[in-house]
């Protein structure tokens, strides 16, 4: 069943009260040792891919409690970082008071910034949550001549996700808002070409769950890293990072 912007809205809300009450790194997995590998490893991306230095200006987008936003506070770049809940915005502001970073109550979808006003715009396990085609037509509008778009989202190809994603009681059990999805590969480049993106790459990565003990999380990942390298079979790792250009 179709479901409008407003009841998209209003669910995001809703599960933000979720998270803070639950705690947003333990509901997304971020709080174990092989989840904090995992904030750092999409972190790289984002450094690798993203503007994130002296006088760039960095869109990011839902930013929760800030977990990512805290990384970004390090960098040379210029941060704004936005979330749809207020709630969540005051919790992410205690924890990070740099000069670098501002934060705003913003709709993804519809924000108040002028055309071409970063040079990148990035996210975390949040363009799933967004209807994501109207999403990534305003990513490409804020965005400069040049600028990139950097996400991580997660892989519908991935048998947990594909589960977790598609059958109510599993996704209720696992503390997602009722709207989020996943993509398949095809599906996200078929959008960024809608959207307007002409250079773009999504990349199925991330064999390393979030439960993985920390004595074995060096062998897990290894492991994992190689099998990314392996045809058809990297298909089915748990995400996708999408880097486009404008």
């Amino acid at each position: 069943m179709a479901i409008n912007k407003e009841q998209r809205l209003e669910h995001e809300r809703i599960h933000a009260q979720y998270l803070l009450t639950h705690g947003a790194p333990e509901v997304w997995g971020w709080g174990t040792p092989a989840g904090q590998k995992r904030v750092t490893r999409r972190f790289n991306f984002f450094k690798k891919y993203g503007s994130l230095t002296t006088g760039k200006k960095v869109l990011e987008i839902g930013c929760g409690t800030g977990v990512f936003t805290a990384l970004l506070a390090q960098t040379e770049a210029h941060t704004t970082a936005i979330d749809i809940s207020p709630e969540l915005i005051e919790r992410a502001k205690l924890t990070i008071p740099h000069s670098n970073v501002s934060f705003e109550v913003q709709d993804a979808m519809a924000t108040s910034f002028k055309d071409q006003s970063f040079d990148s715009v990035i996210g975390c396990s949040v363009l799933h949550h967004l209807d994501a085609l109207v999403a990534l037509k305003e990513f490409f509008r804020l965005l400069k001549p040049d600028g990139t778009l950097v996400f991580s989202e997660p892989n519908m190809l991935n048998p947990q996700i594909a589960l977790q994603k598609n059958i109510p009681y599993l996704k209720k059990l696992a503390g997602d808002s009722p709207d989020e999805t996943a993509f398949f590969s095809w599906q996200i480049k078929k959008m960024l070409k809608q959207a307007g993106f002409k250079n773009y790459k999504v990349i199925p990565f991330d064999f390393l769950h979030p439960s993985v003990p920390k004595i074995i999380i060096p062998f897990v990942d290894a492991v994992g890293k190689t099998i990314e390298k392996i045809p058809l079979i990297n298909q089915i790792a748990g995400s996708l990072l999408i880097v486009a250009y404008k």
